[in-house]
C-alpha cells in the first residue's frame, strides 16, 4: 500500500492546479490522508474565501464516506435514502462534487477536494489529480516489480 506523502501530495496540488488553469478557473485544492487529516492545501489566486472550508470539507467526506462526493449528491436529495445527511458531523459532510478519494491497492490512502467551479468542474479538477496519483502508483508497483524480478 502507498502512504500518501507531503511530497506525493504537493504533485498532486501541482496536476489540480494546472488542469483548474485550462479550465480559466481559481481553484481551492485540499489532500487529506486516510484519517482526513489536512496534508496540503493550495487556494489559487482570486479563489472564493468559502471555498477553503468547502474543498477541505470536500476531500474529508471522500474519505469518511468512502466515496466520491458525488455519489452524496445523488442520494442526498430529499426523499433519497441519505437525505439530511449533510447537517451530521457539524454540518462537514459535503454533497458538491469535487470531493474523490486516493485509492491505493484498494485501500483509501487519502482523499482530494476541490472548490471553485461548478460540481462537474471540481470533479474534473480533482480527476486529475487522481489520475496524477494512480499514474505514480501505477510506477512505484512497475518498479518494485522490476527489483525482484
Amino acid at each position: 500500500m502507498v502512504k500518501l506523502t507531503l511530497e506525493t501530495a504537493k504533485r498532486l496540488l501541482a496536476a489540480a492546479e494546472q488542469k483548474s488553469r485550462q479550465m480559466g478557473l481559481s481553484s481551492n485544492i485540499a489532500i487529506v490522508d486516510d484519517g482526513g487529516n489536512l496534508v496540503a492545501f493550495q487556494r489559487m489566486d482570486n479563489a472564493r474565501i468559502a471555498g477553503i472550508e468547502i474543498s477541505k470539507n470536500k476531500a474529508w467526506t471522500s474519505v469518511s464516506m468512502q466515496m466520491p462526493t458525488a455519489n452524496l449528491a445523488q442520494t442526498a436529495q430529499p426523499g433519497g435514502p441519505t437525505f439530511g445527511i449533510n447537517t451530521t458531523n457539524f454540518g462537514r459532510i459535503v454533497i458538491l462534487g469535487g470531493g474523490i478519494p486516493l485509492v491505493s491497492n484498494g485501500h483509501i490512502v487519502g482523499g482530494i477536494g476541490v472548490s471553485g467551479g461548478t460540481s462537474a468542474q471540481d470533479i474534473e479538477i480533482a480527476n486529475a489529480a487522481v489520475q496524477a496519483f494512480e499514474g505514480k502508483v501505477n510506477a512505484r508497483i512497475g518498479s518494485l516489480q522490476q527489483s525482484y524480478s
